[in-house]
């Protein structure tokens, strides 16, 4: 199982009241939150190994220059040498350090790779792995990781972790009238403003399956467009055309990375905490009580 753990804290920290605080009063509802999300996941799911995924570099330099566009929106201060400040709402921020605390004294393996995204990771993990992979997230990018004959899916959260979608290439193809390695393609014809992406003007997501079923994937498209005897309207023609410098570089940008450099991490689910007095002390100071002690039991169990 492979936590995209930033998209599941963003989840808590909104869906968890923030008067839910630590014996100084500080909001802790991401940190208690995530632990319970994380409960739950393993008493439902019960995994042998699991990994909470994190992002070292929320927007790789390597993407921005290919789209620069590429979540610029979210830039909360510009860091000449170093990764961008996401812009985070102010009584999150602090709240991360702790969730990375609990995580490592629990002994939940916690993996983020300079230059890289959680996603990035979370491929990589997927393209080793010998056997099913659950991948928990909100993030509807990662679908395109689903493949059925792999047994890997999207534990996607429609309401807490409580309601998830299992996605499928069943779900993928009723949805987007793709599977896993066509969501791709789909994915940067259509455009995501949450990202920066533009995606082809004029191009929606109907319009993107439609023509990904006529023309095969994103290249069979990009031939058609250039090719005179192929049935494309002019409107669409013209602007494939004319998107064509952002087309040849999407690809890239958009597919999670499935070669970065993972450390050599134990990812076994733990059966005792890492660190006892460390965690102990962590419950006291953020005053974590039952979500710490109802994941402990889980663990433990």
């Amino acid at each position: 199982m492979l936590l995209d753990t930033a998209s599941l804290y963003f989840r808590a920290y909104f869906g968890v009241p923030d008067s839910v605080r630590a014996p100084d009063g500080t909001p802790v509802n991401a940190v208690r939150g995530l632990l319970d999300f994380i409960d739950r996941l393993v008493r439902d799911h019960r995994p042998d190994r699991l990994v909470a995924c994190m992002d070292a570099d929320w927007r790789p330099g390597w993407r921005v220059e290919l789209i620069p566009s590429y979540k610029a929106h979210r830039v909360a201060e510009e860091r000449p040498g170093g990764p961008d400040e996401e812009e985070v709402p102010d009584t999150l921020t602090p709240q991360v350090p702790v969730i990375e605390a609990v995580l490592d004294a629990l002994g939940i393996a916690r993996v983020g790779v300079p230059e890289y995204e959680a996603d990035d990771v979370i491929g990589t993990y997927t393209a080793q792995a010998r056997g099913p992979v659950d991948i928990v997230t909100g993030d509807r990018d990662l679908y395109q990781l689903v493949d059925d004959a792999r047994g890997v899916r999207v534990l996607y959260p429609l309401k807490g972790v409580g309601t998830l979608q299992l996605t499928d290439e069943s779900v993928l193809r009723e949805k987007y009238g793709v599977d896993g390695r066509g969501y791709v393609d789909l994915a940067l014809l259509r455009g995501d403003p949450s990202d920066g992406l533009p995606g082809v003007p004029g191009i929606g997501e109907k319009t993107a399956a439609k023509l990904l079923a006529e023309y095969g994937d994103l290249a069979g498209i990009r031939a058609a467009a250039a090719d005179p005897a192929a049935k494309l309207t002019p409107a669409r023609r013209r602007r494939l055309t004319e998107a064509e410098p952002y087309l040849a570089v999407a690809p890239k940008v958009v597919r999670v990375a499935d070669d970065v450099p993972l450390p050599d991490v134990d990812t076994a689910l733990p059966h005792a905490p890492r660190d006892p007095a460390a965690l102990e002390e962590l419950a006291a100071r953020w005053g974590l009580g039952g979500s710490l002690e109802r994941l402990l039991t889980t663990l433990t169990g």
